[in-house]
């Protein structure tokens, strides 16, 4: 498509106030935008869709101003760029994957910093399924914690989309996996893709004699060897599962808290940590990922894992823009396993 030809609006999500799933905002009227300095525009084949999302919309996020498209990431075909510095293999024409904001949308302005081409055989489906979710599983694994072979590692909610990623890069480094998992089907499937042993959430355990998270910091132990607990967990949930997460660490370990998919972890007191001296982060992507050598470094990585087949890209479900109210009701009620992607 020429520049020229470009309609001057177009659909989009977005909202003009926060809450619930009532203030997605169908939008006919967006302005096409122009690509400036360092950036290209594309048109999106896919978009991903994360817990990120839901953040913006709900206000624990704030956004910058409204009304605010949603939307992280995408894949499509760039159809302009801008002036400046932009990689040469970023023409229009090509296939691509980005990070960036406003997806939620026929055509979406990204950074040429944190925009990839794609390997010819790698779809838009799969870059978008697979960019932001699989950078941050690899920098968590690298940079976070940095897992060595033979590790014992946590991951909670090991059937989402963040958890299938760490648990087939863990099994693939040589780590050793524990996940948690909500039902017997997606526990079948965290060890499908790679956990070695999956048990249900901290609250399942409790009794009369024990808190939820000191039963279950029992039953993760008992998986570890000698009982000392993994050296590090990679927990996206939240609230609800970060005591269990700090009573079953192993002494010297990592509590890598990424998400907050059951809520905030409310505030506490940092001397909790100093028993077992465990390191405690609340990493973000893009602190990892801020210069294109870095981008670069790990998406080319990722896309070589993606062109020869070496992890598995599993898609949840593909709605349709004007079904993203659906999409957000299905991850926030944890019903997903795998990736949710928009098509335009």
């Amino acid at each position: 498509m020429a520049t020229a030809d470009l309609p001057e609006t177009m659909k989009g999500v977005a909202i003009s106030r926060t809450g619930g799933v009532e203030v997605l905002e169908q939008r006919n009227d967006l302005p096409v935008p122009s690509p400036g300095d360092g950036q290209v525009l594309v048109k999106n084949d896919f978009i991903g869709i994360n817990y990120i999302d839901t953040y913006f919309r709900s206000g624990l996020y704030p956004a910058p101003s409204f009304p605010y498209t949603l939307g992280r990431e995408g894949a499509g075909t760039i159809i302009s760029t801008g002036s400046g510095d932009i990689n040469p293999t970023l023409k229009p024409g090509t296939q691509v994957a980005y990070l960036g904001q406003s997806a939620y949308a026929e055509y979406t302005l990204a950074s040429s910093t944190h925009t990839i081409a794609l390997p010819p055989n790698v779809s838009t489906k799969q870059g978008a399924a697979a960019l932001l979710q699989g950078l941050t599983a690899i920098t968590l694994i690298r940079e976070a914690h940095h897992v060595q072979p033979g590790d014992w590692v946590l991951v909670h909610a090991a059937s989402g989309g963040m958890g299938l990623w760490l648990c087939q890069l863990l099994k693939a480094v040589g780590a050793h996996v524990v996940g948690t998992a909500s039902t017997p089907e997606k526990r079948q499937l965290a060890q499908k893709y790679g956990a070695e042993i999956v048990l249900e959430y901290p609250e399942a355990y409790a009794s009369d004699s024990n808190s939820a998270a000191s039963a279950f910091a029992a039953k993760v132990k008992e998986a570890t060897p000698g009982g000392a607990g993994p050296i590090a967990v990679f927990d996206g949930v939240g609230a609800a599962t970060f005591d269990a997460s700090l009573d079953c660490v192993a002494r010297k370990g990592s509590l890598v808290s990424f998400g907050n998919a059951s809520g905030a972890v409310p505030p506490f007191t940092i001397a909790r940590l100093a028993p077992k001296n465990v390191k405690l982060l609340r990493p973000q992507l893009f602190p990892y990922i801020s210069s294109r050598e870095e981008f670069e470094g790990y998406a080319v990585e990722l896309m070589g894992m993606l062109e020869k087949g070496k992890v598995d890209v599993r898609v949840h479900d593909v709605y349709g823009l004007d079904d993203v109210a659906h999409a957000h009701r299905d991850i926030e009620g944890r019903v997903t396993t795998g990736k949710l992607l928009l098509k335009p």
